[in-house]
């Protein structure tokens, strides 16, 4: 699988705060089934990280694998906060990419009201930019207007769904939303957004069981996230799940 959110970089945001704890991370995403793994520390108002700086820490960590035979590879991208989008520098945004292709995983707020989120996203694909909203199932302000969720991924926008969710572990709410996206066909991607080995650890078995069939799970973690990382057309999603498809605004 390829795991398009992580944060494995020790010491750099709410991650492992040393290396030693990054390497624990990296050998449960390998046991795990987890070949490529995405660095994606927070690029936010707390956490202003800086492309330099995440792509010289990737390099620390890769020699770390190396010297320590974890066969993971690992690749730098990041997660930036919507409310910081405005201060960063174009060059400085297209280096903070997944991979270093056309894709930016931009983390939506977790207030209940977020004006001119949708502007933003648009203002970014108008720029030549491609979206992955992360984890838009734990967002209070897509809860309140899926409608706006809905025509941003008409428009272009993938969606990562985190793997907790799917299991229940941030609440009902989220986990409801979370298959509610998937049945609707507007979630594209689920990823581990691992923080840890323990705690929050790159783990995905238990998500995928719960989103469909294996098909389904293949798209979601490995044909996706490899046309993502390539900069290639998103594959054609496998046919629906055969549950009864439940809109992720309506109530049961």
């Amino acid at each position: 699988m390829i795991d398009l959110h992580s944060h494995v970089l020790p010491g750099i945001d709410d991650g492992p705060k040393t290396i030693e704890g990054s390497l624990e991370l990296a050998r449960v995403a390998l046991a795990s089934g987890i070949s490529t793994l995405l660095a994606t520390p927070h690029a936010s108002s707390r956490y202003p990280n800086d492309a330099q700086g995440i792509e010289q820490l990737v390099e620390q960590v890769r020699e770390r694998l190396r010297e320590q035979g974890i066969a993971l590879e690992l690749r730098a991208g990041a997660e930036i906060a919507i409310t910081r989008i405005a201060e960063i520098a174009p060059a400085e945004l297209h280096a903070l990419s997944l991979g270093g292709g056309p894709w930016l995983l931009v983390e939506p707020p977790f207030t209940p009201i977020a004006t001119g989120v949708d502007s933003i996203v648009r203002d970014l694909l108008r720029r030549g930019h491609r979206v992955l909203l992360a984890h838009p199932e734990r967002c209070p302000a897509f809860h309140r207007d899926p409608e706006m969720l809905a025509l941003l991924v008409r428009e272009g926008v993938l969606t990562s769904l985190t793997a907790g969710s799917l299991t229940g572990q941030f609440g009902s709410e989220a986990r409801r939303f979370a298959l509610g996206l998937l049945e609707s066909e507007l979630a594209h991607n689920i990823a581990s957004d691992a923080h840890d080995h323990l705690r929050r650890p790159p783990v995905m078995d238990a998500a995928l069981e719960a989103a469909g069939p294996p098909a389904l799970g293949e798209w979601l973690t490995r044909e996706v996230p490899a046309a993502i990382l390539g900069g290639e057309e998103i594959p054609i999603r496998p046919a629906a799940v055969t549950r009864p498809r439940r809109v992720p605004w309506r109530r049961r």
